[in-house]
C-alpha cells in the first residue's frame, strides 16, 4: 500500500519559506562531477583554478544546481506528492562555490494554483536559493513544480462539442 504524502499542494502556500538542509562540498566531489559533465580547467585543476578569475578550484554551476536538487529531494520532494516540473524560469549563479563551502537551501513559494485540466494536481511557482556558510547567495533558481492535491477540486467541465 502506498504511503500518503505528508506534504501536498495545499501545504505550499504563497509567501511561505522552508529551510531544506545543508551540505558541505568537497574538492573530490566537485572534480569528479566536473570531469564527467563540465571539464573546464578551473573545475578540475587546482592550479588552473588559482590562475583563473575565481582564484581557486571552484564548482561547476551544474554541480551547484545538483546540490540544490539533492537537498530538495531529500528534504521536501520525498515527503510530498511531487509529480515533476514543467520547467525552470531562470537559473542564476551568483557567486562561486569552493571546496569546503557549506551550502544551505531555502525554498520560497511565490504562487500556487490548481491545474485546469487535472483537478488532482496543483502547480507551485517557487524559488530556491542556495547560500554559503557566510550567508552569501550562490544560486537562485525560479521554477514550477507539480504536486498532487489532498482535496482535488471538481472535475473540469466538459467542453461543448
Amino acid at each position: 500500500m502506498a504511503r500518503t504524502p505528508d506534504i501536498c499542494w495545499e501545504d505550499l502556500v504563497p509567501g511561505t519559506t522552508r529551510e531544506l538542509g545543508s551540505v558541505t562540498t568537497t574538492a573530490e566531489a566537485m572534480i569528479a562531477f566536473a570531469q564527467q559533465f563540465d571539464p573546464q580547467s578551473f573545475h578540475v585543476d587546482e592550479k588552473a583554478g588559482q590562475e583563473s578569475i575565481f582564484g581557486g578550484l571552484c564548482a561547476s554551476g551544474w554541480f551547484t544546481c545538483s546540490v540544490a536538487m539533492r537537498l530538495l529531494v531529500d528534504n521536501l520532494f520525498k515527503y510530498s506528492s511531487y509529480m515533476g516540473s514543467p520547467g525552470t524560469e531562470s537559473i542564476k549563479w551568483l557567486k562561486p562555490v569552493y571546496p569546503g563551502d557549506t551550502l544551505s537551501l531555502r525554498f520560497t513559494v511565490l504562487d500556487s494554483r490548481p491545474l485546469r485540466r487535472r483537478s488532482d494536481v496543483g502547480m507551485v511557482h517557487a524559488t530556491y536559493d542556495l547560500f554559503n556558510q557566510e550567508g552569501a547567495k550562490v544560486l537562485e533558481v525560479e521554477n514550477y513544480i507539480m504536486l498532487g492535491r489532498r482535496h482535488p477540486g471538481p472535475p473540469p467541465a466538459e467542453q461543448a462539442g
